[in-house]
């Protein structure tokens, strides 16, 4: 990356660093600015730029522990920008195609292991499309779409259902929606339980709140 450190105060921090960061900081709260910097590929100074920039953004909260230590956990609003970054990201990937096919065919396979038979698609998208095309090798069978407000009948092949609660027997769900995959989680965590609902892991999703959110 070209920009300096000292330049990061008079521009916007590049999306997709600030998502490698909220994420690394989200699965590790002792993530340290060398680990970081590593785990993104970029300089330590860089690491520890975009750190301090997320939390004079809110982004993230920074606490002193012993033996100098940091300790970084992330906010509600960095719980919600890294959600709106995921989605942008899944939108603009060059490489989504690749990762989509190969992250639905793995977890269709855990599916089929499982004995999760009955599985059906959460939103109507081109990763739905591609979900399709990947669960062939299994013997599991992908029952419909759920695609709340919709008025189409059919999607690739597949029955629209306008309500989740209009589904009877299903094994597990797949989240195939790329514009709000957060919140269909937090939405499907209400009805089934959450080790039922699947998802590709470029999406991110977090499977508890964040631990500032009181």
């Amino acid at each position: 990356m070209s920009d300096s450190p000292s330049k990061l105060s008079n521009q916007e921090l590049d999306p997709e660093i600030t998502l490698g960061v909220l994420n690394a900081v989200e699965s590790n709260d002792a993530v340290t600015q060398r680990s970081l910097a590593k785990e993104l590929g970029i300089a330590l100074g860089m690491a520890n730029a975009y750190l301090k920039r997320c939390a004079k953004k809110g982004l993230i909260k920074v606490t002193q522990a012993p033996a100098n230590r940091y300790l970084y956990y992330l906010t509600p609003q960095g719980f919600g920008e890294k959600s709106r970054l995921t989605a942008h990201y899944l939108t603009t990937s060059f490489n989504f195609f690749r990762a989509a096919r190969k992250q639905c065919e793995e977890i269709f396979e855990t599916c089929d292991r499982r004995d999760w038979k009955r599985v059906v698609l959460y939103g109507k998208s081109d990763l739905a499309e591609i979900a399709t095309l990947s669960a062939g090798e299994t013997s599991v069978e992908i029952i419909g779409v759920v695609a709340p407000g919709s008025n189409q009948d059919t999607f690739v092949g597949l029955k629209v259902y306008p309500n989740f609660d209009d589904l009877r027997s299903i094994d597990a769900v797949v989240i195939t929606d790329l514009s709000k995959p957060q919140a269909c989680f937090d939405e499907l965590a209400q009805h089934i339980p959450t080790d039922r609902i699947l998802a590709p892991r470029f999406m991110h999703i977090s499977r508890v709140k964040p631990s500032l959110a009181e």
